[in-house]
C-alpha cells in the first residue's frame, strides 16, 4: 500500500472541505483551511531552502502551528523531526547533529534554545512558529507537489531514550499508510467519524503519527489539547463524543478521579487503548460502568507505535492480554536460539507487519540488532497462550536477577498498584549483599505510607522472593517521560544507594 498523508488531505479537501481537521481546545481548522494555510507555510519553507528529502525540525508545546508546520513540511517532501520541548541545548544539539535539519521551527519560548544550539555551530535556519501563525487566513496558491516514493522517509520519531541517547525511528509513506489501513480494519470507526483526543506531546509517535497523520489519513478530527488536564479531558471526551483515546494508565486513572466521572456515559469511546504499563483491574472496573472497555495494547515505535490490541470483549475476560496482532501483523515469542516458545513459556517478543520500521536514522549497528531475519526483535519478554494471545512480561534488561531468580518489575507493579492508597509505583533493582540485587518499590501515595502494610499486601499475592525488600516513599508524582511512561532510569539514579538510606522491610 502506498500514498502519503498529503494525498489523503487533498482527497478530504475535495470531498469534505468544511469538516474539522484539527480542534485545538476549541480553535477549529477545517480541511480546506488547513490546506490553504499549510500551502503558505510550505512556500515559506521553500524560501528557507527546504527541498524534498530534507529534514524539518519542530520544537514547542502542542499547538495548531506545530501541526501546520508538519503538514507544510510533508507538502514539500521533507521529513518531519519532532523534538522534545523539555530538552536542554546539549540534548537538542545531539539530535540536530544526528538528523541535520535544514530548518527548525520553534515556538516563542524555545527560540532562545534554538539560538543556543546554533551558537554551537549547528547549521540550520531557526523559524519561529509565530511566523506560521501569521500566515493563517491568507490566500495562498497551491504548493507544487514533489514526486515522492512510498519508501521515502516522512517522519523521524526519537525513542524515549531510557537506555542512552535517543535513536531516530524512521517512518516512511508506506509504513504510515499501512499502519492506518490496518487500524481501520480492526476498529469500528467510519473515516469522517473518527474523533481522536490527543493530550500527549506532538513530537511523540502518539502525536505526529497516531494523532495528526491518522486524523488526516482517515478524514477525521484530532482534538488536540495544550497539555493533559484531567477535568478538561473528561469534558472533551463527552462533549465531542470522542471515539479514540489512547495513553498510559495514568491518563485514564486521573480522568476517573475527576468529580462527576461516575455519572458519565461514554459508549461512543470505542477505542480506549492503554499501553506503557499493565492496566490494573480496578481501573478497568472504574470505566466499565461508563460504557468503556479499556483494552491493553502492545507495541513499540519501531513497529508503528501500536501493533496489537485486545478486543473489547476479550479485555473483560483477559485484561492482562494484548491480543493476537492485527490483520497483517504477526507476533512470535522465541527463545535465545530463535525457536518458538511453547504456550506460556517466557521468551523475546518478535513482530513484523506494515508498521515495521526500515531502520534507525543513520545507525546501521542498532538497525541490524533490531531487524534480523525479517522480524523486529523488540527486546521485550512475553508469552503466547494456546490461543495465540500475547501477554507482556517486561523489558529483557529490566528483569531483576535476585540470587539467580528472575523477577519482573511489571508484575510487582501490577500488584502494588492495587494496594490501598497507592497512587503510583515503580519497582527498580537495588544492590543486595546476599542476592546481588533485590527489588525496591518506589511509591507515591495518597496519605501516609506504611511500608510494612504494603509488604504484607504483597506477601498475600506474590511468592516470597518477589516481595520488595525496600519500600521507598517518593515525595510527589513519579517522574515521567514524554510518552507518559515512568522514567525508571531517573529513579534508578536517584535511589541507587537505597540500601544505605532506607531500612529493609522484611
Amino acid at each position: 500500500m502506498s500514498g502519503t498523508v498529503v494525498d489523503a488531505l487533498t482527497w478530504w479537501v475535495r470531498t469534505v472541505p468544511d469538516h474539522p481537521a484539527i480542534d485545538f481546545d476549541g480553535d477549529v481548522v477545517t480541511y480546506a483551511e488547513l490546506d490553504t494555510w499549510s500551502d503558505g507555510v510550505a512556500a515559506a519553507l521553500r524560501d528557507d531552502g527546504v527541498a524534498a528529502g530534507d529534514r524539518v525540525g519542530i520544537v514547542g508545546a502542542n499547538s495548531l502551528e506545530w501541526c501546520v508546520a508538519a503538514v507544510a513540511a510533508w507538502k514539500v517532501g521533507a521529513v518531519v523531526c519532532g523534538f522534545n520541548q523539555r530538552f536542554l541545548a546539549a540534548e537538542l544539539g545531539a539530535l540536530v547533529e544526528l538528523c541535520e535539519p535544514t530548518v527548525v521551527c520553534g515556538d516563542t519560548a524555545h527560540l532562545p534554545l534554538l539560538d543556543e544550539v546554533v551558537a554551537t555551530g549547528a547549521a540550520f535556519a531557526p523559524r519561529g512558529l509565530d511566523s506560521v501563525a501569521a500566515l493563517r487566513g491568507g490566500a495562498h496558491p497551491p504548493t507544487a507537489r514533489p514526486d515522492v516514493l512510498p519508501d521515502d522517509p516522512t517522519a523521524i520519531v526519537f525513542t524515549s531514550g531510557t537506555t542512552g541517547t535517543p535513536k531516530g525511528v524512521v517512518f516512511t509513506h508506506r509504513t504510515v499508510a499501512g499502519i492506518m489501513h490496518e487500524w481501520s480494519l480492526g476498529e469500528p470507526v467510519a473515516p469522517n467519524d473518527l474523533r481522536v483526543l490527543l493530550v500527549l506531546p506532538m513530537f511523540t509517535a502518539a502525536g505526529v503519527i497516531w494523532g495528526l497523520a491518522r486524523g488526516l489519513v482517515q478524514g477525521g478530527t484530532m482534538y488536540l489539547q495544550p497539555r493533559f488536564d484531567p477535568a478538561r479531558a473528561l469534558e472533551v471526551l463527552q462533549e465531542a463524543r470522542i471515539t479514540t483515546f489512547t495513553g498510559p494508565p495514568i491518563l485514564f486513572e486521573q480522568v476517573s478521579r475527576v468529580p462527576g466521572f461516575e455519572r458519565t456515559r461514554m459508549e461512543h469511546l470505542t477505542t480506549a487503548w492503554v499501553g506503557g504499563a499493565r492496566v490494573p483491574v480496578p481501573l478497568l472496573e472504574k470505566w466499565r460502568p461508563r460504557g468503556v472497555a479499556l483494552r491493553q495494547i502492545y507495541g513499540q515505535t519501531e513497529i508503528g507505535g501500536t501493533a496489537t490490541a485486545m478486543s473489547a470483549e476479550g479485555a473483560l475476560a483477559h485484561p492482562d492480554k494484548c491480543g493476537w496482532g492485527g490483520p497483517f501483523t504477526r507476533i512470535r515469542v522465541v527463545d535465545a536460539d530463535g525457536h518458538d516458545c511453547a504456550p506460556g513459556e517466557v521468551g523475546e517478543i518478535i513482530m513484523r507487519g506494515p508498521g515495521m520500521f526500515p531502520g534507525y536514522w543513520r545507525n546501521e549497528e542498532a538497525t541490524k540488532k533490531a531487524l534480523r531475519g525479517g522480524w523486529l526483535h523488540t527486546g521485550d519478554l512475553g508469552t503466547l497462550d494456546e490461543e495465540g494471545l500475547l501477554t507482556y512480561v517486561d523489558r529483557m534488561g529490566e528483569m531483576i536477577n535476585s540470587g539467580g531468580l528472575k523477577i519482573s518489575p511489571a508484575e510487582l507493579e501490577t500488584v502494588l498498584a492495587q494496594a490501598p492508597g497507592v497512587a503510583e509505583v515503580a519497582v527498580i533493582p537495588v544492590p543486595d549483599e546476599k542476592f546481588g540485587e533485590t527489588p525496591a518499590a518506589v511509591v507515591h501515595t495518597e496519605g501516609e505510607l506504611d511500608p510494612a502494610a504494603l509488604v504484607a499486601f504483597c506477601n498475600d499475592r506474590l511468592a516470597d522472593y518477589k516481595v520488595p525488600r525496600y519500600v521507598i516513599p517518593h515525595n510527589g508524582p513519579l517522574p515521567r517521560m514524554a510518552s507518559g511512561k515512568i522514567a525508571k532510569r531517573d529513579l534508578r539514579g536517584v535511589y541507587a544507594d537505597a540500601p544505605q538510606r532506607f531500612p529493609k522491610v522484611r
